[in-house]
């Protein structure tokens, strides 16, 4: 049979807060905890809560006939621990099934892979460490940040012990060659690479409600037949998308929750596909090639490359100067400073700053707290300057500590003996050159 795989990005950024010039030095509270608390609530009850309904519906009346898996940001799962924990409880529901499977990524939903391999690494055990605790399982499969891959990055997830790698299966890589396959890493063949079809995944996530598209509307009996199209010997047909495409980006009103209901039934009834999860598919399907990406790709806009994030002047001066402070946040252990690092190395804060309005306008603005991507970029090295003086301040005071604690508390003691005794001497001195200043002054 071939496979249908579903797989859907869970992903909100902590909103930083307009923060002015004049609170640098003065306020350390970058997020702006009504922002992200109202549109958490708002995306939970239009998207999450009843889209994890239909699903965990469809998991008890086929069983595990229909799987689907989720990656899910650690800022997105701090999140609903904060204002949603009803949506936190939803996703374990799914996980108890045994139908679902959690993937790996990025803590932080970060750019950090094509950066800092320590920083990467780091991120990623944080991020299956809280994926262990909530759905109790261990991540087999690795999605990067907005399915980012090049074959650098595919060999540094090979090397961490992930079997399996999500990518786009974009065309100007592949070229004659379908997505409809399971593929490696060119590097470590050890890595199989799962390529999303993002013209059957697109259909649905962002053409389903286009009254202008020609294919409009998309009911199950055409999706199935594009699907029943499909050339026989291609294997696998991987849908991936933003799980907010269900409720948000596609409203109810559109029948998107109605097509998804429907949509097993009929590739149970009227096809030859079968629904595995991403670890399952890459153990099923044998890699037909290697596939060369020597430069990283990604899920975004028309492009499909990096320049959502770093394409400009103001995004690169951003992200050069935050990861500028890598060796010092390296050298800290404060709760606070750390998580703060976490959160401001979220892709987003750069997507905020993309200039490519004439293309891809409606994508950059969803969500988009800023009027235009120069007040976006303003307010991030607003912010990310008050964090490096803060970074710096604690960097010394941890200098200071180390210091003292190569003595003993004898030679502390010496010491403080020695510096009052110097005191003492220096105050000597003042206060004979004062005594002698003021008999000149009488005499003369």
């Amino acid at each position: 049979m071939k496979t249908i795989c579903f797989y859907f990005q869970v992903h909100q950024p902590y909103r930083l807060r307009r923060y002015r010039f004049f609170d640098i030095g003065e306020n350390h509270n970058y997020f702006d905890d009504f922002a992200n608390r109202s549109i958490m609530r708002k995306v939970a009850e239009k998207c999450y809560l009843p889209t994890n309904q239909l699903f965990l519906d469809l998991i008890n009346e086929y069983g595990c006939k229909f799987k689907i898996s989720y990656s899910i940001s650690g800022t997105a799962i701090d999140q609903f621990e904060q204002y949603a924990p009803d949506v936190l409880d939803s996703f374990k529901r799914l996980a108890d099934t045994g139908c679902v499977e959690f993937i790996s990524e990025t803590y932080s939903h970060s750019l950090s892979a094509i950066k800092n391999e320590s920083e990467f690494k780091k991120q990623v055990e944080l991020h299956k460490k809280k994926i262990e605790l909530h759905f109790n399982q261990t991540p087999k499969v690795f999605r990067n940040t907005e399915l980012i891959y090049s074959d650098t990055i595919g060999t540094l997830v090979a090397d961490m012990g992930y079997k399996a790698m999500l990518s786009e299966g974009a065309k100007h890589v592949l070229g004659w060659k379908s997505p409809n396959y399971v593929y490696t890493n060119a590097v470590n063949p050890r890595l199989k690479l799962l390529l999303k079809n993002f013209t059957l995944s697109d259909d649905i996530a962002f053409r389903f409600s286009n009254r202008a598209w020609e294919e409009w509307p998309l009911t199950t009996e055409k999706y199935i037949s594009w699907l029943n199209a499909i050339d026989e010997k291609e294997e696998i047909v991987n849908l991936f998308m933003d799980y907010e495409t269900f409720g948000e980006h596609q409203w109810a009103e559109t029948g998107i929750f109605e097509f998804m209901r429907h949509l097993p039934y009929k590739v149970f009834s009227d096809t030859n596909f079968e629904f595995l999860i991403p670890s399952e598919a890459a153990e099923k399907h044998q890699p037909i090639a290697p596939m060369h990406v020597p430069h990283p790709i990604s899920w975004a806009d028309e492009e499909r490359d990096l320049t959502a994030w770093l394409g400009n002047d103001l995004q690169d001066e951003a992200f050069d100067k935050l990861y500028s402070l890598i060796d010092k946040v390296q050298m800290i252990s404060k709760e606070e400073l750390l998580r703060d690092w976490k959160y401001l190395q979220t892709s987003d804060h750069f997507y905020y700053m993309c200039t490519k309005w004439f293309s891809d306008g409606d994508v950059h603005k969803y969500f988009n707290p800023y009027d235009s991507p120069y007040e976006a970029f303003i307010n991030f090295m607003n912010v990310l300057s008050d964090f490096t003086l803060r970074l710096e301040r604690e960097v010394m005071n941890n200098r200071n500590q180390d210091m003292l604690s190569t003595y003993t508390p004898e030679e502390i003691k010496k010491l403080i003996g020695e510096y009052e005794q110097k005191l003492t001497e220096l105050k000597s001195v003042f206060d004979k050159n004062s005594n002698d200043s003021s008999k000149k002054e009488i005499y003369s």
